[in-house]
């Protein structure tokens, strides 16, 4: 009998956590193969792999701990891939060459799947002067555009384009580009981006004092303090970015502020880390350990969780050992501090069955003293572990015993750490759970609140025929299960109908009990006023957040998708907004090719080729729109013959496969020719790449199917959109509103936990 809960949780196990072959043929032949397979990888640096693989396959039982994605798909696997998620590389030098050798490792990195973090405040400012040269600085910003063109090129491991954020200091003389930066839509795509607000500039803000910005002890210009927040504020009200880091409390809460320093996060701000720092990820799935689930006196079955949480942290901490990293720098640094990432996933769904309103005061003490739980159960384990394993190398008992994040905790454990030391020097972080979530069921996400009670994927069949599939909440379909038609009672909230306070207290009651940080988005509605999305960022730093991140739908990065359960079960307070203008069709293989084909061919004169190149575009017809099927590159040049022959086939392949397909145009015209371009009516184009880029985009606006001309195009919403099978989360009768799912095609994007995540297939750049 399948463990799945819901269809789209195999689907998402088979696409992305499922061990196969190199021809595609599954060796991972249940998921139960998938739990054995990572049991054993993570056992076998034990001294009695046995035993422990049972204890650890007994936690990822029936999802119960879910390590993160990089470890369940790569561990077991003898892939050349890192099992961490969370890099931040070296300090960037402020010369030419270190600022490239930077460039190389973090393209390095990428490549072997993780996300990483950059500081950027150590690059000297625009304009000022480079000695030896005589010449002045570009700036940070200009090559942050080169790690943002290099990203692009970069396919990490599994599918996933790499992910990357940019920090800035608030006192650099560039911080106004940089803030300003997110404003240009096809600027910049590829970093998530952050400013490090400083204790003194909060207080600067407050008391409306001057502040100076300096870069090597010079001052280039003072403004006032409140006149810069202000900006930052604007930015993220109008365009979502940038995000904040409170960086002084950061390193005041460090448990490693004696042996580093921290300046930058990874890409979704969940693990502050210092210069080549490293951090796996896994969570703890709360919606399976709640006894007797809306009943009276529902709650947390603790002592489970005590020994769930024992054996997590000694599953992640192996998984140091069992990890390959990118760089030796990274190993080293994680070797020596085994920093871990325990969060947790399914809470909102926890906080249903146990009858408390996310968001509330109760449901905020109660998520307190879940964590609080969590994290005297980690680090109690750690120090056991400790005892049989020895500390983490740099281990310092008395200054480690007095540093911020041991303020709180419980004397027992204290006491343990004092006789025995911690394996583990950090070890708590609430990561975006979205791909795993919907593995384990379809699950709230991390700490957020549930996004969408239920939606229907509609699922089109190789002969035309549809086939219907609900994809339900897994609190929702519980309570289903045990009541019925029995309307959902009033706490039963989402988060498009949450006040943004809400969220911040529940970000704020949990942020007491993790050591490192929380990754979370404050959904913000788009009439929200300036001044009281201010208070939101106020509030994060009065309550003690370490950081703070909003998404209000804006014509930068596009609107929220609202979905709504169309029954009564939908309690009132939940939003009711239905759009009509079209559906997503999702594909369980890629359509037929019909005998014939409408198109159009185009003929292209590059410069330094002999001959022109013939571009063939064929036309597919659904529901009365045309839409891109394939194309025919050719030319006599048989220097071109090759690299012609397999763009057919890649771009084909892709167009073949349905979704908002325009990112094909976007990618092609990003590639730049190291030996130059060409001026072709009055553009210069980069490549020829670029040129072949130029030729779809101008088709696809010729038949319909993009409307508007350059970067950032989107599908024609009234065109039926296809999209393979495994996305999931299409909603039928909504206004599919900013870009589609890279990954599925689904007009899905949310902003989740700090990243733009797809809520049908859990895609996030994030990791």
């Amino acid at each position: 009998m399948s463990r799945f809960a819901a269809p789209i949780a195999e689907q998402i196990w088979d696409m992305k956590y499922r061990l196969k072959a190199a021809d595609g043929s599954a060796i991972d032949g249940t998921v139960e193969d998938s739990w054995r397979r990572i049991a054993r990888a993570l056992a076998s640096v034990e001294k009695q792999p046995e035993t422990w693989e049972d204890r650890f396959y007994g936690a990822l039982e029936d999802f119960k701990f879910l390590p993160a994605g990089r470890i369940t798909a790569g561990a077991g696997t003898a892939r050349s891939v890192t099992l961490f998620n969370c890099f931040v590389m070296g300090t960037v030098p402020d010369n030419m060459g270190g600022i490239f050798d930077g460039l190389k490792e973090a393209a390095l990195t990428m490549q072997q799947g993780g996300g990483i973090g950059y500081d950027f405040s150590t690059i000297r400012p625009k304009g000022a002067a480079v000695h030896g040269v005589a010449a002045d600085a570009s700036g940070p910003l200009s090559f942050m555009d080169v790690w943002d063109a290099m990203c692009r090129t970069i396919m990490s491991a599994g599918s996933r384009r790499g992910a990357m954020m940019a920090t800035m200091r608030c006192d650099h003389p560039d911080i106004e580009s940089f803030i300003g930066a997110k404003s240009d839509p096809a600027r910049l795509r590829m970093f998530n981006m952050s400013v490090l607000v400083t204790d003194a500039f909060m207080e600067a803000v407050k008391a409306d004092g001057p502040w100076e910005l300096v870069f090597g002890g010079k001052v280039y210009r003072t403004l006032q303090a409140r006149d810069l927040w202000d900006r930052i504020m604007r930015g993220t009200y109008d365009y979502a970015e940038p995000g904040v880091i409170f960086i002084d409390r950061i390193n005041k809460m460090n448990n490693l502020a004696y042996c580093e320093t921290i300046a930058a996060t990874n890409p979704c701000g969940e693990q502050p880390l210092p210069p080549y720092g490293a951090c796996l990820l896994g969570s703890i799935n709360l919606s399976r350990l709640v006894k007797d689930p809306f009943a009276e006196g529902a709650d947390l079955d603790e002592a489970a969780l005590d020994d769930l949480v024992a054996t997590a942290v000694r599953m992640m901490d192996n998984v140091v050992d069992a990890s390959n990293f990118p760089l030796p720098q990274q190993a080293a640094e994680a070797r020596a501090k085994r920093r871990i990432g325990l969060g947790v996933t399914g809470l909102a769904d926890a906080l249903l069955m146990v009858g408390l309103r996310y968001g509330s005061l109760e449901a905020a003490a109660r998520t307190s003293h879940w964590m609080h739980r969590i994290a005297r159960a980690a680090y109690m384990a750690s120090a056991k572990l400790a005892a049989e394993k020895g500390a983490f190398p740099l281990f310092d008992k008395d200054k480690y015993l007095a540093s911020g994040s041991l303020v709180h905790m419980d004397e027992d454990v204290k006491k343990e750490i004092a006789e025995h030391g911690i394996r583990n020097a950090l070890l708590t972080s609430v990561a975006p759970t979205g791909t795993i979530s919907l593995y384990a069921g379809n699950v709230s996400s991390g700490i957020e609140p549930v996004f969408a009670y239920a939606y229907t994927r509609k699922v089109l069949q190789k002969d035309g025929s549809r086939t219907e599939e609900e994809v339900v909440d897994y609190a929702v379909q519980m309570w289903r299960d045990r009541f019925g038609d029995k309307p959902l009672p009033s706490y039963f909230v989402d988060a498009q109908s949450l006040a943004p306070l809400d969220h911040v207290r529940m970000q704020a009651a949990a942020q007491k009990w993790v050591d490192s940080s929380i990754s979370k988005t404050i959904n913000c509605p788009e009439n929200i006023g300036f001044e009281d999305f201010k208070d939101v960022y106020m509030a994060a730093w009065d309550e003690g957040c370490k950081g703070c991140t909003t998404y209000r739908p804006n014509d930068v990065t596009g609107s929220v998708l609202t979905v709504s359960e169309s029954s009564d079960k939908t309690p009132a307070e939940a939003p009711q907004t239905v759009h009509d203008h079209g559906e997503v069709i999702y594909l369980s293989e890629p359509l037929d090719r019909p005998n014939e084909l409408e198109g159009a061919t185009y003929k292209v004169k590059w410069p330094d080729s002999e001959h022109a190149i013939y571009i063939t575009i064929n036309d597919l017809v659904i529901g009365g729109h045309r839409r891109p099927f394939e194309i025919f590159i050719n030319s006599k040049n048989m220097e071109h013959f090759a690299w012609t022959v397999a763009l057919t086939r890649m771009i084909s392949a892709v167009f073949r496969r349905g979704g908002d397909v325009s990112f094909v145009v976007e990618e092609l015209k990003a590639v730049f020719d190291p030996r130059g371009g060409a001026w072709m009516q009055g553009k210069y184009i980069p490549s020829i790449l670029a040129a072949i880029g130029g030729v779809i985009e101008r088709h696809m606006v010729s038949i319909g199917f993009l409307s508007g001309e350059g970067m950032g195009l989107k599908a024609d919403p009234k065109a039926e959109v296809v999209a393979m099978s495994g996305g999931g989360g299409g909603h039928g009768s909504v206004a599919p509103k900013g870009k589609a799912c890279p990954s599925c095609g689904s007009y899905d994007l949310r902003m989740v936990e700090g990243c733009m995540t797809c809520g049908s297939c859990g895609h996030s750049k994030c990791g």
